[in-house]
């Protein structure tokens, strides 16, 4: 996967932070009704099941575009539903390539109302709309703008929450063509947005442990990351869940996967958390470790299948 960076080497900077070439995966959910959400991403966001396995009473069903899985999710329905005052996910943003495509995806999740609508945004270095899938899992669906646009001061990234009218983004870019092939148009996950309890908890687990490098830190109530100088990665806000303790097991987000280029990288990951006292579990090819609130975070080798996908 690509973050729309034409870097294609291997160039990391320190052993403190994350290799420019990091990446996010497939975020994984836990799903009380697999037919109703399997059905809803397919439809609405045009995704397709690339391969499914049982493990124990758990189903676990991978869906993506091509070859590239996008959710993983995992029917529990034994757990209470989402808590939206409790950590964990915000939403999990797809990233498109153009306009276009991601006029197509958002036409079609506003059609599918077994989602809702929540708004969209002009954030200076993408456009965005959001939305919430059947079980109240936040979406966001998203395509930036070129790096040359992005502005900064102070060192510091500028990200707005502009008005952006949907229906004239989508009189302006809606292709018939690019609709009816939406399935074939390359997707992938851009960022992840977390709930968490409070910002210098989740600064000292996301940055300084994980090795993400904070792009936007002055925005109210939350804060920004990323590797290589994306606008983000990795989001964490307290809007919602602000002084939330360790996540209840109940329904929502199962796993936040994190692409890094190499086994070098691992292995400095693995120096930092020990640096920083925190459990983890190392298989060779992904390191296991939960946040401060409970939330699981594999970060991974690149070229992972779809049984590691499952695996986790």
């Amino acid at each position: 996967m690509s973050s729309g960076d034409s870097r294609t080497e291997h160039t990391p900077v320190s052993d403190r932070i994350l290799d420019p070439m990091t990446e996010m995966d497939a975020v994984s959910l836990r799903v009380g009704d697999l037919e109703t959400m399997s059905s809803f991403y397919a439809n609405a966001l045009a995704l397709e099941p690339i391969e499914e396995r049982a493990r124990g009473a758990e189903v676990h069903r991978v869906l993506g575009r091509g070859l590239t899985p996008m959710v993983r999710l995992i029917s529990t329905p034994g757990l209470p539903p989402v808590d939206p005052r409790q950590a964990g996910l915000f939403h999990t943003a797809f990233l498109f390539d153009n306009a276009p495509d991601l006029a197509a995806v958002v036409l079609r999740a506003a059609q599918d109302h077994r989602g809702t609508f929540t708004g969209s945004s002009d954030h200076l270095v993408s456009e965005a709309f959001y939305f919430t899938d059947p079980e109240g899992n936040g979406l966001e669906l998203y395509v930036d703008r070129d790096r040359s646009e992005w502005r900064y001061e102070y060192g510091e990234l500028q990200m707005s929450t502009l008005y952006l009218d949907p229906n004239a983004y989508l009189r302006q870019h809606l292709d018939e063509n690019r609709l009816a092939t939406a399935a074939q148009a390359a997707g992938r996950v851009g960022h992840v947005h977390l709930q968490v309890g409070d910002i210098p908890t989740a600064r000292a687990f996301y940055i300084d442990a994980l090795g993400f490098e904070t792009t936007v830190g002055s925005y109210p109530g939350a804060l920004f990351a990323s590797a290589g100088g994306y606008h983000h990665h990795i989001a964490m806000n307290t809007w919602n869940s602000g002084g939330a303790g360790p996540r209840a097991a109940s329904l929502g987000l199962g796993d936040v996967a994190v692409t890094v280029p190499g086994r070098e990288d691992l292995d400095a990951l693995v120096s930092r958390l020990r640096h920083h006292r925190l459990p983890f579990s190392d298989d060779g090819r992904s390191v296991v470790v939960l946040d401060p609130w409970g939330t699981q975070v594999t970060v991974g080798l690149p070229g992972a299948d779809v049984d590691e996908v499952l695996s986790r």
